[in-house]
């Protein structure tokens, strides 16, 4: 009997255990829906101002925009999203390993990366430019380089592709960061700085370099920005049709009028899905 009764009261403790284990798994994260405290979680840059940035105030720039407003289509409220830094290098590796959901990090699309990762979109055609100063008339073509002391970041293929393929005599400068860069265009230790438009207009769109410099408009690459989700995901559709409603709806203007205008940006018109230009 006193046999029976300890069975009993274990039955009861195991029971309320599982009760509680089933209320506790609400609040796992959970890639497709949202509510209570599900969480997603979106890779981005941290370091590319008008693109992606940490500030004191929080995160800012056009993909971070363009991910809060797919966040919001996925049912996720601006609260529930958790930012992640995704260095280049390891954009393909955080996605198959699962530490990010989506990634919105100036993404070029390539047939090497869609090899490893499935992209949606793409929400942006950028392309390599040259940022020169303001009151510089020299420089009008991608021929106008040749002498003149050009400059991107040290690992970057930007200035050695202007290089070898439009400007033979071009002098390269690498330094560490394109704050640097910017600062030694603005002292005149360089003459232009390299790297894609949308990127070059978010740093020209700072207020501390506000009307200091312009776009050359030289269009040299086309680079089809698209967001990246692990191979297999079923978070491709959902995010087209996201990225589908976000231009139809003005939203995906208005983040390009917010964040690249300043540098008076000219922006291709939003792509269409499944559009990549070579």
């Amino acid at each position: 009997m006193k046999l029976r009764k300890v069975t009993a009261a274990s039955a009861v403790v195991l029971a309320l255990a599982v009760t509680a284990t089933a209320c506790g798994s609400d609040n796992k994260k959970d890639s497709g829906s949202s509510g209570g405290d599900k969480k997603i979680t979106v890779g981005i840059k941290f370091d590319q101002p008008g693109i992606g940035q940490k500030t004191p105030q929080g995160y800012a720039g056009f993909d971070v925009d363009v991910a809060t407003y797919v966040a919001g289509k996925l049912g996720y409220k601006p609260d529930q999203i958790q930012w992640k830094e995704t260095k280049s290098a390891d954009r393909e590796n955080a996605l198959s390993r699962g530490d990010v959901d989506f990634i919105a990090a100036s993404y070029s699309i390539t047939p090497e990366r869609q090899q490893k990762v499935d992209f949606a979109g793409p929400y942006l055609l950028a392309h390599q430019d040259v940022l020169i100063r303001a009151d510089d008339t020299a420089i009008k073509s991608p021929a106008d380089l040749n002498s003149k002391k050009l400059c991107s970041v040290t690992g970057s293929t930007s200035a050695q592709n202007v290089h070898d393929k439009l400007a033979p005599k071009a002098q390269l400068q690498q330094y560490p960061t394109y704050s640097a860069c910017l600062t030694g265009l603005q002292n005149k230790a360089i003459d232009a700085l390299t790297t894609d438009d949308s990127i070059l207009a978010g740093y020209a769109s700072q207020a501390a370099f506000k009307g200091k410099f312009k776009l050359g408009g030289f269009k040299m690459t086309n680079e089809n920005y698209g967001i990246g989700v692990k191979k297999g995901s079923d978070l491709k559709a959902k995010i087209n049709t996201a990225l589908e409603a976000m231009v139809s709806d003005g939203s995906w203007q208005k983040a390009v009028d917010k964040n690249f205008g300043p540098a008076k940006y000219k922006n291709e018109p939003a792509p269409k899905i499944g559009n990549i230009v070579s």
